[in-house]
């Protein structure tokens, strides 16, 4: 079931973080590591802070993308340090780590991403998430290094499992086999704002918050395949009667 959770690092600066990350992760039961343009890796100083977390390191996926680190997943955990201007649903690393086991325990892929060593993740990386994760550390001191949050996570994914073993009760299964993806997810945001263009709904000289406010409606929604085929089958309908072109109805 831990295979079904990967660690996701964005433009990490320093490989001895890196390298701290896979420790944090090994240590916790966590093996899938995900890269995104990390500035240098591999690298020796990876390696050392790695203390024996080499297989980690060696089984790392380096991609181009927070999109392409993020596909097939169901669920999706980004840290967040701050405040945004748009709230998004917010939870804390215990929260995290139980809705982390019982979606994978379903079988759902389920992302936790962290952002870069001095900010952290952007807006538009956080609206590609479920969820936002605050750690809440001593406001007077709370920075975190970036190994240590991705300790603190591992931990609590970790006891959540090890609550579950042999008490299956305790943990809430999620049936994984009908939610779409995030990538199916990105598909239908793309479908979505073209036909608010096409309708005149969305200006996009203008766009203000209004797709990252539906990423919020819909990313919260659990949103299956199938319904997934209907919103998508609406939307073309909506842009063939834009475009005035004959469409039937639906029986």
């Amino acid at each position: 079931m831990l295979q079904n959770i990967r660690v996701v690092l964005v433009n990490t600066s320093h490989p001895g973080n890196i390298g701290g990350a896979a420790r944090a992760m090994k240590n916790m039961g966590l093996s899938r590591l995900v890269l995104v343009q990390p500035k240098e890796f591999p690298a020796a100083d990876a390696s050392a802070r790695a203390s024996g977390a080499d297989d980690v390191l060696g089984n790392a996926q380096v991609v181009d993308s927070l999109e392409q680190a993020l596909v097939g997943c169901s669920l999706v955990m980004g840290t967040s340090a701050r405040e945004r201007s748009i709230p998004w649903p917010l939870i804390d690393p215990r929260e995290c780590g139980a809705k982390a086991v019982a979606h994978a325990t379903g079988g759902e892929e389920i992302a936790l991403v962290f952002g870069r060593e001095h900010a952290g993740l952007t807006n538009e990386e956080l609206q590609r998430c479920h969820f936002h994760v605050h750690i809440p550390s001593n406001p007077d001191f709370s920075s975190l290094n970036l190994a240590a949050a991705v300790q603190v996570l591992s931990y609590e994914v970790r006891m959540a499992w090890l609550a579950g073993q042999g008490a299956a009760a305790k943990v809430e299964k999620v049936d994984a086999s009908e939610l779409a993806t995030m990538d199916e997810m990105e598909l239908f945001y793309d479908h979505l704002e073209k036909t608010l263009v096409d309708i005149g709904f969305l200006d996009p000289e203008k766009p203000k918050h209004l797709m990252a406010r539906l990423r919020r409606l819909y990313g919260r929604s659990s949103v299956e395949r199938p319904e997934m085929s209907i919103l998508r089958g609406i939307l073309t309908e909506t842009q063939k009667v834009a475009r005035g072109e004959p469409h039937k109805r639906k029986d």
